[in-house]
């Protein structure tokens, strides 16, 4: 875990906050509660945006703030404020403090402490001037211009953030973590003809952005946003109806978090809505199939040394060989349903409670050659990758836009088809998994998960996996 002396420095010697002031607030505030801390946050962030051969946006933002959330049985209060001031503390203490008020709780335990550091905690802000940014940026432009005659509009955008956390409760407990996080994103528009199409590829993580500066990595970028535009030129109506389907590696496991994760967290299956309730040591899945939840991968998006309550994270089996084995909890919903905090219980900001939220989701590797698995299918389809998507966590049924994906025919890949949609349940979906590949690979450092208004980076990977019957909505049929 980070040192807490560096968060010490942000939010008690460059404020006018005193340590012991501020603890003795917080003990007062919680003083009957069942749980509850001070979250503490100061945040910078920086976006670039280079369109149509000029920068066309650049900004940069500090944030900074608390929240003190008191928590009795499953009402929890929680009040916030953008200014770090004992003053504004004890305005919230006075809020949180009616909502518990003769309740005459017993604390829960602190989280236990942790020496796990899963990033650096430089500030990539900091150590890139500002030219080199924009530089970056215009290298990008021109390189995809240059690469193919077809380019009709490039756009690229850089972004870094660099957020200070502390976690402060009743027993004076404290903890803390400083937290990079950085993503390049190209986007170009390829033209034949009267037909656009378009490509989309971005990467990133929790470190600095010297990965995204060297040649081969942005370039590799380009070419892979341009590959999709073109395949994309070339692609046909697709087909519609009941069909096997293989999920590619890495970036379809979006599927598997929006379709499944989500359902797997504490919170909908205390108030038994989700697909999943009371579903624990059954069969919700192929044999083959294990699902975890790991915050503990080293630099990747979804990753974290604690969570925003301050617990360690974790490798959480949710799934194994098929049956649920677990369930993802922040510290409220653990202690209601009485099991451990798995280390998720996470928030977008200082201006909002935390709640048991995913961090990279993965589906495990089995034993088949990818190439194996197309082989396998007579006629199906082939998703590589994919755009927006909704989800009902009730029922578990969702639909997915294709945004990259082929014919299978006679176990060989076909035509590249284009409006191809998913449709199915993620229960259901699991079940039919009858071919597991070798080729497990995280997304490229991507995703951002919404769940009630609160937007978190997360992660996913998967392998290459075939679900023998599925439904594909297309405009062919």
């Amino acid at each position: 875990m980070t040192d807490i002396s560096a968060a010490d420095d942000i939010f008690f010697n460059r404020t006018a906050m005193d340590r012991t002031h501020v603890e003795n607030i917080v003990k007062d505030a919680l003083h009957g509660a069942d749980d509850g801390e001070l979250f503490l946050e100061y945040n910078q962030s920086e976006a670039f945006v280079f369109d149509d051969g000029q920068l066309k946006n650049a900004s940069f933002d500090t944030m900074q703030g608390f929240g003190l959330r008191a928590i009795a049985g499953e009402t929890a209060g929680y009040s916030h404020a953008s200014e770090l001031t004992e003053d504004a503390l004890k305005r919230a203490k006075s809020t949180v403090k009616a909502v518990h008020a003769g309740h005459g709780g017993t604390m829960a335990t602190s989280p236990s402490k942790t020496n796990q550091s899963l990033y650096i905690d430089d500030n990539p802000l900091n150590l890139v001037p500002f030219s080199t940014k924009i530089k970056l940026l215009s290298d990008i432009d021109a390189y995809a211009r240059n690469k193919d005659s077809r380019v009709k509009q490039v756009s690229a955008s850089l972004s870094g953030e660099w957020q200070a956390v502390q976690i402060i409760r009743a027993d004076g407990n404290r903890s803390a973590d400083i937290r990079p996080l950085v993503r390049l994103n190209v986007s170009i528009v390829a033209g034949e003809g009267d037909r656009m199409e378009s490509g989309n590829y971005g990467m990133g993580g929790r470190e600095t952005y010297e990965l995204y500066l060297q040649t081969e990595t942005w370039q590799g970028a380009v070419d892979e946003a341009l590959r999709q535009s073109l395949v994309n030129l070339t692609s046909i109506a697709a087909p519609a109806g009941e069909m096997p389907v293989v999920l590619g590696p890495g970036w379809p496991a979006i599927l598997l978090h929006e379709a499944i994760g989500h359902g797997l967290e504490g919170d909908f299956n205390r108030k038994k809505t989700s697909a999943f309730s009371d579903l624990m040591g059954k069969r919700v899945a192929a044999r083959g199939v294990t699902v975890v939840d790991d915050g503990t991968i080293k630099n990747r998006r979804g990753s974290l040394s604690i969570d925003d309550e301050g617990t360690p994270t974790q490798r959480t089996v949710l799934i194994e060989d098929g049956i649920l084995t677990g369930y993802m909890h922040d510290r409220m919903n653990a202690n209601l349903m009485d099991v451990p905090s798995t280390g998720n219980g996470r928030r977008e900001s200082y201006a909002y409670a935390p709640m048991p939220r995913m961090t990279n989701t993965i589906m495990e590797n089995g034993n088949h050659k990818p190439e194996d698995i197309i082989k396998s299918v007579k006629k199906g389809l082939y998703a590589v990758n994919f755009g927006g998507g909704q989800v009902d966590i009730t029922s578990g049924k969702f639909v997915f836009t294709c945004t990259e994906a082929y014919q299978i025919e006679n176990g060989k890949l076909g035509a590249a088809v284009k409006g191809a949609t998913l449709i199915g349940s993620g229960p259901d979906a699991l079940k039919t998994v009858s071919m597991i590949g070798n080729d497990m690979k995280l997304d490229p450092g991507v995703g951002t998960c919404g769940k009630d208004g609160q937007g978190v980076p997360v992660g996913v990977g998967q392998p290459t996996t075939l679900l023998e019957e599925l439904t594909v909505g297309g405009t062919a049929v």
